[in-house]
């Protein structure tokens, strides 16, 4: 670094330093050794340039496209989740990178729906699959579509994995979440309701009319030779009540998936004793409900995201014509409307080692992974803590222009600390009895972080998503789009062409 060079930092510095104090003068004659502030940021920034100075893109179709949603992975998420993985190595955090954020392509997305600023997963799953925009709670129909989706041979926006099936491509769907979730659902489902996971949540007229429940049509969907794997909890939706599920009709959906030739588990010693490599097509329901969250999983009942990831990778590998995967770490979205920063950076974690394990396993020549959200939620990291601070603490400063002093605790306005994780709504409001927090408390695994506005459980939020992607055509994505060219994005990817697909 010159001297011109470090006399610039440490004159912009100061005058940060000036206003964050409150003083508006600043003296730029300031001597500071130069070797003090030159750091590995400056290397590596030069590093930065140098990558995106030689990036060729990947010109050729895509054969394979894994497409990884973190349900409610806002912006935010990605940079407390990168600290909390690197503290939780010893680092300060900030220097971290999750494993798709060198990714050479990103891009934003608008996330609103066909109804509402604010969308739900259902919408904006439906929109990244089909290529439409539609109401918030539909799941793979468009706007106007209601009990006319219902009559037979109605004509639905096509899925991506329907037209991958279609075209002879093997298939799968991953999730932390039911496999009937809206997320997952919107894959291989049409529904006019999100909440129509079992036969028992149909209304009457629903019924009349002929409509199937999401489980049923995960069970019955027959395009091409029909989907080779759906991994993920729910099973009460697929097993009667009398088999302790939820199903008013009677049927075991997982005997009927058996009774066709195909393999079920229940459990992560029935997943492993597969043959990963080549087999029948695979249901998975490890769990009653949604999986475990990373934090609390079992791994003798449970698999990890990874696990289930690398599995679906192998099996799906086998078909020389390519596959289509959609993984979803659908409980980052469950643990923000509990406010529970610690489980949703923990699922974080589980998410970017799945994503590991996939970039271990396929050629970026042949295959195109995209990472993305659904949507965001109101989690926010604000409040001036020092560079290592724990991200999950108490905020704590420090004099800028000393380096090595001692930390402060910040406060509020009525003199109690606060942490550097909040959310703008949700349901730990401080109350004016509460107790002043302390770290052990915030640190506590099980700590809700406080929110501004008190609502039951915290919303989602309207504001736009990142998108990372690498591998043939990953240049295409780039920029700020709409949520549902991301559909239209990997058509073009696999070289399907727009006229194959309307």
């Amino acid at each position: 670094m010159t001297n011109s060079m470090t006399r610039w930092a440490v004159a912009a510095m100061a005058a940060a330093t000036a206003s964050f104090s409150g003083h508006a003068q600043v003296d730029e004659t300031i001597s500071v050794d130069a070797e003090r502030y030159a750091d590995a940021t400056w290397d590596r920034a030069r590093g930065e340039v140098q990558a995106r100075l030689t990036m060729q893109p990947r010109m050729q179709e895509a054969q394979n496209v894994i497409l990884f949603i973190a349900d409610g992975m806002s912006i935010s998420t990605i940079t407390a989740a990168r600290i909390f993985d690197g503290q939780a190595r010893g680092e300060s955090g900030v220097e971290n990178l999750l494993s798709f954020e060198d990714f050479p392509n990103s891009a934003l997305v608008r996330t609103y729906d066909a109804t509402r600023q604010v969308p739900d997963s259902a919408a904006t799953a439906t929109a990244m699959v089909t290529g439409v925009k539609t109401r918030t709670g539909a799941i793979s129909l468009t706007r106007d579509q209601f009990v006319d989706a219902c009559v037979e041979d109605a004509i639905v926006p096509a899925t991506l994995m329907e037209l991958a099936e279609q075209r002879g491509l093997s298939t799968g769907v991953v999730s932390t979440a039911r496999i009937t979730h809206a997320t997952p659902a919107t894959m291989y489902a049409h529904s006019i309701s999100r909440n129509w996971e079992n036969d028992s949540e149909l209304p009457a007229y629903a019924t009349q009319l002929g409509c199937q429940d999401i489980a049923t049509q995960l069970i019955s969907f027959d395009h091409g030779n029909g989907l080779e794997l759906a991994l993920g909890g729910g099973r009460a939706n697929f097993l009667p009540e009398e088999a302790g599920g939820r199903r008013g009709d009677g049927r075991d959906l997982t005997r009927e998936w058996q009774a066709m030739g195909r393999d079920y588990v229940s459990d992560a010693e029935g997943l492993r004793a597969l043959d990963p490599q080549s087999g029948p097509p695979v249901l998975g329901l490890f769990t009653d409900s949604h999986l475990s969250y990373e934090a609390d999983r079992d791994s003798a009942q449970e698999p990890s995201l990874a696990e289930l990831t690398g599995f679906a990778i192998d099996r799906l590998s086998g078909n020389e014509d390519g596959f289509f995967l959609m993984v979803e770490a659908g409980r980052v979205d469950h643990a923000h409307h509990g406010t529970n920063a610690y489980r949703a950076l923990t699922d974080m974690q589980a998410f970017d080692a799945a994503i590991a394990a996939a970039l271990e396993r396929v050629d970026l020549e042949d295959t195109l992974i995209l990472v993305t959200a659904d949507h965001g939620h109101t989690f926010e990291i604000a409040g001036y803590p020092v560079r290592g601070n724990p991200i999950l603490g108490l905020v704590r400063s420090a004099d800028p222009m000393e380096p090595g002093s001692d930390s402060f605790l910040y406060l509020d306005q009525d003199g109690q600390p606060y942490t550097t994780l909040s959310y703008l709504n949700g349901p730990n409001p401080r109350r004016p009895d509460d107790a002043p927090l302390t770290q052990e408390m915030v640190l506590d695994r099980d700590f809700q972080q406080r929110s501004a506005v008190h609502l039951r459980s915290e919303t989602h939020s309207g504001t736009d998503v990142a998108l990372f992607a690498n591998g043939p055509r990953a240049h295409y994505f780039s920029g700020s789009i709409e949520q549902n060219t991301i559909f239209h994005l990997i058509v073009e990817a696999y070289g399907w062409g727009v006229d194959e697909v309307e």
